[in-house]
């Protein structure tokens, strides 16, 4: 997951909403969101390389969510990060239990951030941090770097996002995610990539012929505890394949 854009309010009517795109190689093989056979109250997509997830709800108002933070010349990590979001969903951990256990296996991953929610409380860890943090009301975004790192495609994915908070749609949330606008080289960061590809990484949506947005996800948490999931799946250039929604 590259790019989390979400509004947590706790006390309102909708607590948290959440849009997020998976960024990743078209050819990494993945099932998109659905009901889990094996943890039947959970709901996520499925990577089906390493068995993990991006982003997902589980009982009890459990949500997490995963983006990677970007180190080009690091080598490949032990673990998969989508293990973490799915560890957390399929268990039974409180979020300071399951902090301790990842600060422990924190050098098996490459770099991540990691979203953790139980319904009325949400949580951010960054693994250079090492130092979970609760977040109090106000509108986030991750990418891949720290919290809110201001980023041209974060910035502008927080401000669609506010743009809708006073009545957000699960079809509101996935158009601010269909932005193919780059930035200006300007406005670019440095992350070793290349410019080139800097460039292709800085729009909202992204599309290539060998990696882009594969999904694209809205979450809508109701005060009652119900929650809304729409998600669309894409591939190759950003071609449309489907589109599941979910009310739990």
């Amino acid at each position: 997951m590259c790019l989390i854009v979400f509004a947590w309010r706790p006390g309102h009517a909708q607590p948290l909403v959440v849009a997020a795109n998976r960024d990743e190689f078209y050819a990494r093989p993945a099932k998109p969101l659905a009901q889990w056979a094996n943890a039947p109250q959970v709901y996520a997509g499925r990577d089906l390389e390493a068995g993990g997830t991006w982003l997902g709800i589980g009982p009890n108002g459990r949500f997490a969510a995963l983006t990677n933070i970007r180190e080009p010349h690091k080598p490949p990590s032990r673990r998969s990060r989508g293990e973490l979001v799915a560890d957390f969903l399929t268990g039974k951990q409180s979020v300071a239990e399951y902090f301790a256990h990842v600060g422990r296996r924190s050098l098996d991953y490459a770099g991540f951030n990691l979203l953790l929610g139980t319904g009325d409380q949400l949580w951010h860890f960054n693994s250079k941090d090492l130092a979970p943090q609760p977040l109090g009301a106000g509108i986030y975004g991750l990418s891949n770097a720290g919290l809110d790192t201001p980023w041209p495609k974060l910035l502008k994915a927080k401000a669609a996002l506010a743009e809708v908070l006073n009545d957000p749609q699960p079809q509101a949330l996935l158009a601010l995610l269909k932005d193919p606008q780059t930035a200006p080289f300007s406005e670019l960061p440095d992350t070793g990539v290349g410019l080139a590809t800097e460039s292709l990484l800085s729009s909202v949506f992204i599309a290539s012929p060998s990696y882009g947005t594969r999904a694209s996800t809205a979450l809508i948490v109701n005060a009652d505890g119900s929650r809304v999931m729409v998600e669309h799946s894409f591939g190759p250039l950003g071609g449309r394949l489907g589109e599941v929604t979910l009310a739990v």
